[in-house]
């Protein structure tokens, strides 16, 4: 059992969305937003999604992080709500946020297990592929849903479904929104494994033992050096998709899919 290096390892204190437990080698990262079933990202929790991958970007101890969601949901995307909020004050500090998390997630050494039981939706969809190893269970659902309210795949899905799955895969489910069964995702490689529900469990503990059982250098840096990749193509992609994010959010498109959603009625885009 790895000892734990209080003075150089983080404590994660403070944090009303997120939870932790180690167990041996493992840091268990669970996001548990209080305010929603569905672990709906609202302003606070994505703040501190913000700090917790800064944060995780030190951590010593583990030799291998586990992120879960709640009972519900690994996380249903961003809070309807929430976007209701956002103007043009609100833009530069929503942009900022949210390009931390993507970089400081593809920064942190520590491989990351995503255990994806229930459903991973647009912002929920891309903290799972920002991981290194994704086990879904048979009855979880992977979307990236951000046209269906008007808006582009800005927080990092427009770079990596493309990467993951190809540029033609990646259009069929990010042009129309269309959600995929654990078993469709591990299928065209979106994820790397799919397994009955009564194993996922097994599945995810037997991922964290093989990867704590490895040389923890040479995986850190294999690890590190792939991501080069992804941030390569980030490098290209993030900024652009992300303007063109927040110019949807100014659309009359996107206020149209929130009215939608409300009066649970067919949204009627005008592309303005």
């Amino acid at each position: 059992m790895a000892q734990i290096d209080e003075e150089t390892s983080p404590t994660y204190d403070g944090y009303e969305t997120i939870e932790f437990k180690r167990e041996g080698d493992v840091l268990n990262v669970r996001f548990a937003n209080p305010d929603s079933e569905m672990n709906v990202v609202n302003g606070r929790m994505h703040a501190e999604l913000v700090r917790v991958f800064s944060e995780l970007r030190n951590e010593t101890a583990a030799r291998v992080i586990v992120i879960h969601g709640s009972s519900r949901a690994f996380s249903a995307g961003g809070d309807f709500r929430w976007m209701r909020e956002q103007n043009p004050a609100t833009f530069k500090t929503l942009r900022n946020e949210g390009k931390q998390i993507v970089w400081n997630a593809l920064d942190i050494e520590v491989p990351i297990v995503a255990a994806v039981s229930g459903p991973a939706i647009g912002l929920g969809a891309t903290l799972a592929l920002l991981c290194d190893v994704v086990v879904m269970s048979e009855s979880a659902t992977i979307a990236d849903p951000h046209v269906a309210v008007g808006l582009v795949a800005g927080d990092g899905g427009a770079v990596l479904w493309p990467m993951l799955v190809g540029p033609i895969q990646a259009k069929r489910y990010l042009l129309t929104g269309e959600s995929l069964t654990g078993a469709q995702a591990a299928e065209i490689g979106l994820v790397t494994e799919c397994v009955a529900d009564d194993q996922f469990d097994d599945a995810v503990a037997r991922w964290a033992r093989r990867l704590a059982k490895g040389a923890p250098l040479a995986i850190s840096y294999t690890k590190l050096a792939v991501n080069q990749l992804i941030k390569q193509s980030m490098t290209t992609g993030f900024d652009y998709s992300t303007a063109l994010e927040i110019l949807t959010f100014a659309s009359s498109d996107h206020a149209e899919a929130l009215s939608a959603i409300e009066e649970k009625r067919k949204p009627n885009f005008e592309g303005k």
